[in-house]
């Protein structure tokens, strides 16, 4: 049997058209399902969500720490969906610094 090429969901480029996690900006596969372990449906509801909060949610669902950089997705997904244009994660870290220190 053989497969083809795996089909990539296209980016969002705007939080309207994002309809699922995988066309967020800086989400993969695994991302995802951490934000639908994390009881998310739909993108949108990021719109509302603190991204502290969502990073130790993950924290305690794991039951270890996370890597900082998750924090940085969360902070750069939930300004996406708030309607900031699109940005890499890692522009995210000295705002993220600056907010937690050393998380």
């Amino acid at each position: 049997m053989q497969f083809g090429p795996r089909v990539r969901p296209r980016k969002a480029t705007r939080a309207a058209d994002c309809e699922a996690f995988e066309q967020l900006p800086n989400v993969g596969p695994a991302m995802a399902g951490d934000l639908r372990v994390l009881g998310l449906q739909h993108p949108r509801e990021l719109a509302h969500r603190d991204p502290f909060v969502l990073y130790q949610a993950l924290c305690a669902h794991t039951g270890r720490r996370q890597d900082p950089c998750v924090l940085d997705t969360f902070m750069a997904i939930t300004d996406f969906m708030r309607g900031a244009p699109p940005a890499a994660w890692w522009t995210y870290t000295a705002q993220r610094k600056l907010l937690y220190g050393n998380v």
